[in-house]
């Protein structure tokens, strides 16, 4: 991998156990990055957060029946990021082509939400045969924010118009302006809002999501952990109420990974708002997802 001078080695590894590069299936990465933050920061602390967090809960998955420690798992560190979001989002993109090169799958750790931009630009003309799933209360579909043009509130517009991929659907929504709904009405990006989930259940609204991607080759699964509520996750830069319950997120999740899942990523935690709650569903995401991922078809 020629980008990995990128990289900054942390003291701390995801899960608490390193295969070697060459035999890793799965290259988890940090990107301390919240500079366009507009309410809370701290997302930055979140890939080291998140890593002691999985150092020190069990990685059993009765969901799969897979023991996460065995995984084909390698950390590259943190990426050393820019203060500049365009310059981040264009080291993302090289580091996401190389991890893709490489024949290893990219498992990215927030850091702000604007990372996924960088990353859906790496996967190249991968992407226009990629459904983007967002995990989000938000739908960041602005124009522009307080001046800003390319931050955590427009990303997925920029995705939309900038990446094209082949479909976009956002789960969780429960906070949007009216411009969002008027373009997400325009471009076609679906959305389920946490008010329809709790109503419909987490099957009935798992069965439509699979129709939804049922035409497409891959999927990639973007979750920003204010998908959740407060409750269960109060740290996050954007907490807002009537969020999903963690069994919640997790049974649509996991649903989702039986289909070709080309990687993933997991932003927003802000650790210094919490006692660890937060960080310890993080990390229970991105464990769950790893070993559904890995489980035979």
């Amino acid at each position: 991998m020629s980008n990995r001078e990128l990289f900054v080695s942390q003291p701390n590894i995801f899960g608490g156990v390193q295969k070697p590069f060459e035999k890793a299936k799965y290259l988890v990465f940090g990107v301390p990055f919240d500079v366009t933050s507009t309410y809370r920061t701290g997302a930055r602390f979140g890939p080291n957060a998140i890593r002691q967090t999985s150092q020190n809960i069990e990685t059993y998955s009765f969901r799969t029946g897979i023991d996460a420690e065995n995984l084909p798992l390698h950390d590259l560190g943190d990426l050393h990021v820019s203060t500049s979001p365009r310059r981040t989002v264009d080291m993302l993109k090289l580091v996401v082509e190389d991890v893709l090169a490489a024949r290893k799958m990219p498992i990215a750790i927030g850091g702000e939400h604007t990372i996924t931009l960088g990353i859906l630009k790496g996967l190249g003309a991968k992407a226009q045969e990629t459904a983007l799933v967002s995990f989000d209360a938000h739908l960041d579909l602005r124009k522009e924010f307080l001046g800003l043009t390319l931050s955590h509130t427009t990303f997925m517009r920029l995705i939309n118009e900038e990446v094209k991929p082949a479909k976009i659907v956002e789960v969780g929504t429960r906070a949007v302006c009216k411009e969002e709904l008027a373009y997400a009405k325009k471009a076609g990006i679906n959305f389920f809002p946490s008010q329809q989930i709790r109503k419909e259940g987490a099957a009935q609204i798992t069965r439509r999501l699979k129709e939804e991607l049922a035409p497409y080759k891959n999927v990639y699964l973007s979750i920003d952990m204010d998908v959740l509520d407060p409750a269960y996750a109060p740290a996050v830069q954007n907490p807002e109420p009537e969020g999903l319950e963690t069994h919640t997120l997790l049974d649509i999740l996991c649903a989702l990974c039986d289909h070709c899942v080309i990687g993933f990523d997991v932003v927003e935690i802000a650790p210094n708002y919490d006692q660890g709650t937060s960080a310890v569903n993080a990390a229970k995401v991105i464990f769950e997802m790893l070993c559904q991922i890995e489980k035979p078809c």
